[in-house]
């Protein structure tokens, strides 16, 4: 790799902008939209790895297979393998996307999805303590039933919407597949990899692994990717061109620049959501933490601003 390197994060707004927008269809515009503004990346001379969200998708197919158990009494997919068909069937897309806009830049390049297992540590404190919802709410009659069915399953009661599952969110350890996304890096491919966070899974005391049913947040796994390819950027796409202090208030103010001290001040005073800014703003810190120079959080569209003009966030050590 001779070119600077940049791991960009596509968050979940970049795939289904809105519930009027959830078909297979909507999500291939959206990413066409987005890919456009990454391959503006690699004119500016970056070699890039795109990584990416899977949590509306991953709903999808278990609302499916939990009817097709229903009316068909066929066996359900095993999160972990949602994982991995969410990987290839986005993985698909965007590679398509990106070859396509290749083709009309004149590019003679090419892009490939690596489906991506990450290691976590089978003693992590989230096996013991799952918080991650997914899938759908239950009313009391289907818990029952979902109680026989799946013994093995966590239910959490969410105040007037009924019961959803929850799953363990462990810290991701280690990139299995590191080697072949390097290997192709050095061979000018473009990659996606670890999407939706990676497929979680454990290594077994004779070196053996097995996937576990659980979900990396992808903005821990794409930071972790980040550091072990010492990329020259990390960055966070995301709804809003940048980060902001007392969000939707009167006081709102945007934050051009943050260093890791403000960052951790800011965090004391709660200025950033759980579940949303707070995840991405702690990803990008790992980052630097881990020997990182910088970090961005910007929306697709100012992507090529964040860049050569600064805009968006950009977040330093010091």
């Amino acid at each position: 790799m001779n070119n600077k390197l940049a791991v960009i994060a596509i968050g979940g707004n970049s795939l289904i902008k809105d519930k009027e927008h959830q078909f297979v269809e909507d999500q291939y515009n959206a990413i066409c939209e987005t890919v456009s503004y990454i391959v503006d990346v690699i004119e500016l001379g970056y070699q890039v790895v795109i990584t990416h969200g899977n949590g509306p998708q991953v709903g999808f197919i278990m609302r499916r297979s939990e009817i097709a158990e229903e009316i068909e009494h066929m066996h359900t997919v095993p999160l972990v393998s949602c994982d991995a068909d969410t990987q290839g069937a986005i993985g698909y897309q965007i590679q398509q996307a990106i070859q396509n806009e290749f083709v009309k830049r004149g590019k003679p390049r090419q892009a490939v999805t690596v489906i991506t297992q990450v290691e976590v540590d089978k003693d992590d404190v989230a096996f013991t303590n799952p918080t991650k919802p997914i899938g759908s709410f239950y009313d009391d009659v289907q818990v029952e039933h979902i109680k026989r069915d799946h013994p093995d399953w966590q239910l959490m009661k969410d105040a007037g919407r009924g019961y959803r599952r929850v799953v363990p969110s462990p810290k991701p350890k280690r990139i299995v597949e590191q080697k072949a996304i390097e290997s192709l890096l050095d061979n000018d491919f473009m990659v996606i990899a670890v999407g939706g966070g990676g497929i979680p899974i454990i290594r077994e005391d004779n070196g053996t692994i097995k996937g576990v049913n659980a979900v990396i947040d992808k903005d821990y796994a794409s930071s972790l990717l980040a550091s072990n390819l010492e990329a020259d950027l990390f960055i966070v796409l995301t709804a809003v061109d940048c980060v902001y202090i007392n969000f939707n208030e009167n006081n709102q103010e945007a934050l051009n620049k943050l260093n890791l001290d403000r960052l951790e001040q800011l965090k004391l005073e709660k200025q950033f959501a759980p579940g949303s800014m707070l995840p991405k703003i702690e990803a990008v810190a790992e980052f630097l933490r881990n020997g990182g120079k910088e970090g961005i959080i910007t929306s697709p569209e100012f992507l090529k601003e964040a860049i050569v003009n600064n805009a968006g966030t950009h977040i330093t050590k010091n």
